[in-house]
């Protein structure tokens, strides 16, 4: 386990200088004075690393979500919506490099196994969380999606987000989508002399995310 722990963090070290493209398993064991032979029995492979360090991510991530929302358990729905939008947000800039290799550019010759699925879904299982209970204790807001999008909506509540209406389920995509670019852009220095006061900017945005999903503030 320590091995292992050891490799992880040179790895993180060497996206954060060099990218994970160019991320190098003989070099992550020149740097901790290891044979590449020993390495491999790990890792055996440059991607089973990057799905471990992946994985990490995802899970690092999906703690800070989850931990954010335990401590505001009793709030209305969607003060606890804002709260978990900005400890995704507080996690990115605390972890940029991380940030980048789960949502950033994707890595050249790398495809993501299975395995890194369920750690990914863990934020969005901690809104749909939110939603669901909204749903079945006080209602949402909802907007009619267009007929010729219906069936998608329809195969998006069942198979994803069960036990939500369809136009919900449509507006929750939506709104996934959009935290990720907020905190993608802010990251990445898509706001730089754009948005100055982030911090308020980031609090308004989620809430407004909030309302497209359905949800209304006390």
């Amino acid at each position: 386990m320590e091995v292992t722990t050891a490799i992880k963090d040179e790895a993180r070290r060497q996206l954060a200088a060099e990218g994970a493209a160019k991320l190098s398993l003989r070099a992550v064991a020149r740097e901790l004075g290891m044979v590449s032979s020993a390495l491999y029995r790990y890792f055996p492979s440059r991607d089973d690393l990057l799905t471990a360090l992946i994985i990490d991510a995802y899970d690092s991530l999906g703690d800070a979500a989850e931990t954010a929302h335990a401590a505001v358990a009793g709030a209305a729905p969607a003060r606890r919506w804002v709260v978990v939008c900005e400890a995704v947000r507080g996690w990115a800039l605390a972890h940029p490099h991380e940030y980048a290799l789960i949502y950033g550019s994707p890595v050249p010759g790398y495809a993501a196994p299975d395995t890194t699925i369920p750690p990914a879904a863990r934020v969005a299982l901690v809104l749909i969380g939110i939603l669901r209970e909204a749903f079945e204790r006080r209602g949402l807001a909802r907007t009619p999606v267009p007929a010729e999008l219906a069936p998608e909506a329809r195969r998006m509540s069942d198979e994803l987000m069960p036990g939500l209406p369809p136009e919900v389920a449509v507006a929750m995509a939506a709104a996934w989508a959009q935290l990720f670019g907020l905190v993608g852009f802010e990251l990445f220095g898509q706001f730089k002399g754009v948005v100055e006061e982030r911090d308020r900017f980031f609090r308004h945005a989620a809430a407004q995310l909030a309302h497209g999903v359905g949800l209304v503030f006390p």
